[in-house]
């Protein structure tokens, strides 16, 4: 008997398995505006570097399917980004919606389990209707195992999720575990309970895009951390993630080079006005502090009263952590408060630096916010600062007030450096307040109630709300100027790119969740 009856046989087998669905599955994914499984991965990862596993695995024979499930709904391998290895798998709706079976799950966490296990950085492309019913409890244990790799891995390798269609069920707890989940507009939607579930048992009708699509997961619940119009937009964004960010959490030595006269931004003495109660942009101090066109903003439209994000200082990636005047006077909320904690715990995994421009009112008043836990969501701010090992420096631009004050990496929880700019107040609160409780019955006994407030807000802000009281007490290393904040920031990096720091031993701590 030939070979090649057995090449040919093999050739059939991967041209079936490479079809997925067939054609006509494959035409409504396009009129959806959604690719294949396969043409993202061909977007996504460097031309002809795609390496795919486990291609002919397929369901148990004992279900109910009549057809047999190419793949068993998922395209899974390793391949490059940039020329950098990433393990990587997508799920394929045009094999049976992309539910996910008992096969299709294993396959998953072998791959998972290869990211781990050489610490390449794990992305996940889903596009699935969730468990596949007739599979029973097989499909729910499969999840399992993928979201126990989800944790075992957490902290060891970067885990990004794209959501590219539908994220159903127990499905989207493998997302929320990951790092990062990006979603596209219009064609993704997450939710633990789908619509027809929901109008069925509370009786409420509601869309899928009004439950769970990206607008709501980006601006409501902050499950989503960054969206975008297309899906070649979103599989853009994770490469730029991934630009910078190191293989695994192994500490990689950055020498930067020193600072030098182009290093200096006269521009920032003019975007921060001199009232504290004027709003401006913290986005303009942030383009004139790192370098040109690298920052990446992650969880824009959520909590916008603070910016997180990526970018590059003399091309050493930092994360920037910085109160937004322009939304609440960029005080901290509960929302801000686990979008800033969870940030500052992802850098402090993979020995990111992280920056912190401070303009902060305070933690935001309000019976709300009370009672729906502010003292516990601020608490994490707190904990992550205190925990993280990496580079930390402080930039107070502006205000600095109460407890605010020390949450935002304060001396006191482990700041290397803080700066502040001369026009810096940092207190128990702003001079206004603090008059209006210490010299209220001052105020109100004497001849012009109006002229004796001001002067003694202007006498409080001289002598407490300062950065030179805060500097000649050792908890601000410098007054700076603020042209020279980039070459500081330069500065520090520079010295500390070889920082250790020891903790106590111990399992893990328990943070406020």
């Amino acid at each position: 008997m030939s070979i090649f009856k057995y090449i040919k046989e093999l050739a059939n087998k991967r041209e079936e398995v490479e079809a997925g669905g067939g054609e006509e599955q494959t035409s409504k994914q396009h009129v959806k505006g959604k690719w294949t499984a396969r043409e993202r991965l061909n977007y996504l990862l460097d031309e002809g570097s795609f390496v795919e596993i486990q291609p002919f695995l397929t369901e148990r024979k004992n279900t109910e399917n009549k057809v047999s499930l190419n793949g068993d709904g998922v395209v899974g391998g390793y391949g490059k980004i940039n020329g950098k290895p990433v393990c990587v798998y997508a799920q394929d709706f045009t094999v049976y919606g992309g539910s996910l079976g008992e096969m299709q799950g294993k396959k998953i966490a072998s791959i998972l389990d290869l990211a781990g296990k050489n610490r390449f950085p794990f992305i996940g492309l889903i596009d699935s209707g969730g468990a596949r019913i007739q599979e029973g409890v097989s499909s729910l244990d499969s999840y399992g195992h993928i979201f126990y790799r989800n944790v075992l891995y957490s902290g060891i390798i970067p885990q990004i999720s794209v959501i590219m269609g539908p994220s159903a069920g127990g499905a989207v707890y493998s997302p929320a575990l990951t790092d990062f989940i990006v979603m596209v507009e219009k064609t993704s939607q997450m939710f633990v309970t789908g619509p027809k579930v929901m109008q069925e048992v509370t009786g409420v009708q509601i869309n899928p895009e009004e439950l769970g699509g990206s607008a709501v997961h980006s601006q409501k619940s902050g499950n989503a951390h960054i969206v975008k119009a297309t899906e070649s937009e979103a599989l853009d964004a994770v490469k730029d993630l991934l630009m910078f960010f190191p293989p695994d959490h192994n500490p990689e030595k950055v020498v930067i080079s020193p600072p030098d006269k182009t290093d200096e931004r006269p521009k920032l003495l003019e975007l921060v006005p001199a009232d504290s109660k004027t709003a401006y942009d913290i986005r303009r101090i942030i383009e004139q502090i790192v370098d040109i066109d690298s920052f990446i903003e992650i969880h824009e439209k959520f909590a916008k009263n603070v910016v997180v994000g990526f970018a590059k200082l003399k091309g050493s990636t930092v994360g920037l952590v910085c109160n937004q005047p322009k939304y609440r006077a960029g005080g901290l909320d509960i929302d801000a408060s686990d979008k800033i904690a969870r940030f500052i715990r992802f850098c402090d995994c993979f020995h990111i630096s992280i920056i912190t421009l401070e303009d902060v009112t305070g933690f935001l008043p309000g019976v709300r916010q009370e009672h729906e836990g502010i003292i516990r969501h601020g608490a994490k701010i707190v904990y992550a600062y205190a925990e993280a090992t990496v580079p930390k420096i402080t930039v107070i631009l502006r205000k600095a007030y109460g407890g605010a004050y020390v949450a935002l990496n304060s001396k006191a929880l482990g700041a290397d450096m803080v700066f502040a700019w001369p026009q810096a107040e940092i207190a128990v609160m702003g001079p206004e307040g603090a008059v209006s409780i210490l010299n209220n019955e001052e105020i109100k006994i004497g001849s012009n109630p109006q002229e004796a407030r001001e002067e003694m807000i202007k006498a409080y802000r001289e002598k407490h709300a300062n950065p030179y009281t805060a500097a000649a007490l050792g908890m601000v290393d410098d007054v700076i100027f603020p042209d020279q904040t980039r070459i500081k920031l330069i500065q520090s990096l520079e010295i500390m790119y070889n920082k250790q720091e020891e903790r106590p031993k111990k399992k893990h701590g328990n943070i406020p969740l």
